[in-house]
């Protein structure tokens, strides 16, 4: 990847490095991309931005459209949004891009701006390269505004912004016609994470007849991801006790996650949230290729899980992006990560936190089981993951001393455990991941294996 854009769009402190000026030239340059690919049709590109609850996102909205208008786009504010529902807002407009502005799951000082193409997929590296290389110089700078070769319309030519007031109307709608299922008599409670669903999810939920509890669904702009949401669901596990839940549903800051929590509070992460859907899939013939796809961190329970029913999980790096690549080379429908970002292909094109919590509660309809029974459909194995600080990170590939290690530690763990290890993309570290079914073993074979990569690179 570039130099802005990493695995999931240009992420960095808003108004710090993602500054204002920064967005304005992202929108300008973006714009000029869209409209190239456009080719021969006419008129000006007609660009979707949607954004998070951040108190930053007005400043960068602001700045983004100003920008994408500047090089003579149409802009078509969705305002407060998940960022699947940009996705789908962009097919529905007949839009030729879109925007978000969001952090995701990250502190409210950060904030994040990510592109869709036309078809509500994420733009390919090559263009957020090509987007990039009319932002910043060779050396990595923000080049001056008359250097950047892109047009600049004047007169009737400038772009021009437009608000879209029934976007969380089309969203809802579009979710609710995923899944054919009736949620009356079922008691949910949802932790909207004072993000961009706070509005869309307990809405959707009772519209589909369920007695909805929402908890964190008052954002003020600070408190996005603070003690709530899918990457604090003690929050969610507490509020189901109390409110003597069926189910509990968390999402993250934009929505595009979701972890689930039973009726006895017991959190049921985006690993088991596959197991279920894509068990349930398979035991119908439902399953594409009996096959799902996840990442190289999900737990080794989920591959035991679909070994034992003759199905199969494609494994890749992690990041949704990599996910994503690998459904579509391979024609797989369901795909995700343990964090619960979860991608039902057949039904959008990205992770949609309330198509995840739709289908999850299909099955739950349909097989008039509890969560936690079906839980139990994945046993989870013990895993420990040590981060091993060193000099210099290309010095793991063919290293004999390393590479040795694995080696006894992959033998000690036998055929149902395993041992993982690559460099951090973005520090000096080196991951070590094990599994297996006895914990002490794990902790030893990964202690033996980061002391022998200390040894060699720390």
């Amino acid at each position: 990847m570039g130099k802005l854009f990493g695995t999931d769009g240009v992420r960095e402190v808003a108004n710090g490095a993602l500054s204002p000026e920064l967005a304005f030239r992202l929108g300008r340059a973006g714009a000029a991309v869209v409209a190239a690919k456009r080719g021969a049709r006419r008129g000006a590109p007609a660009i979707v931005i949607g954004r998070d609850t951040r108190l930053s996102g007005d400043m960068l909205e602001a700045a983004l459209a100003a920008g994408m208008m500047s090089a003579g786009a149409r802009v078509l504010r969705v305002g407060v949004v998940p960022t699947p529902g940009v996705a789908y807002l962009v097919r529905d407009l007949g839009a030729d891009a879109g925007a978000v502005i969001s952090a995701s799951h990250n502190p409210v000082e950060y904030n994040g701006i990510k592109f869709f193409s036309h078809d509500g997929f994420k733009l390919s590296d090559e263009e957020e390269e090509e987007i990039e290389r009319h932002v910043l110089d060779e050396a990595g700078n923000m080049r001056l505004e008359v250097e950047d070769g892109l047009p600049r319309p004047t007169g009737c030519s400038v772009g021009r912004a437009v608000d879209i007031t029934d976007a969380q109307d089309r969203y809802v709608e579009f979710v609710k016609g995923t899944c054919d299922v009736t949620l009356e008599g079922l008691r949910i409670v949802v932790d909207c994470a004072n993000g961009a669903a706070f509005a869309c999810t307990p809405r959707l939920l009772r519209e589909l007849g369920a007695d909805v509890v929402a908890i964190s669904d008052a954002p003020d702009g600070t408190n996005i991801n603070v003690g709530c949401g899918s990457t604090h669901p003690e929050a969610v596990c507490r509020a189901v006790l109390e409110a003597r839940a069926d189910i509990g549903l968390a999402h993250d800051g934009d929505a595009d996650r979701l972890i689930a929590v039973d009726e006895r509070g017991q959190v049921v992460d985006g690993d088991h949230i596959m197991a279920i859907c894509g068990l349930h899939l398979l035991r119908q013939g439902k399953l594409p290729h009996r096959s799902i796809v996840a990442t190289a961190y999900s737990n080794l329970g989920l591959v035991k899980a679909f070994e034992r029913e003759g199905g199969s999980v494609v494994l890749t790096k992690a990041g949704d992006r990599y996910v994503l690549e690998e459904m579509r080379k391979k024609g797989i429908m369901l795909g995700g990560e343990q964090s619960g970002h979860i991608i039902f292909l057949d039904r959008s094109t990205t992770g949609d936190g309330a198509i995840t919590a739709l289908a999850l509660l299909s099955v739950i309809r349909e097989t008039g089981r509890r969560l936690s029974e079906l839980a139990s459909w994945m046993q989870t194995f013990p895993q420990v993951l040590v981060n091993v600080k060193v000099r210099n990170k290309d010095g793991l590939a063919g290293n004999r001393i390393i590479d040795d290690a694995i080696a006894r530690a992959a033998e000690r763990l036998g055929p149902d455990g395993r041992i993982f290890v690559r460099p951090s993309g973005t520090e000096p570290l080196v991951r070590v991941l094990g599994e297996g079914p006895d914990r002490a073993s794990v902790e030893q074979v990964v202690e033996d294996v980061a002391r022998a990569i200390s040894e060699a690179l720390g």
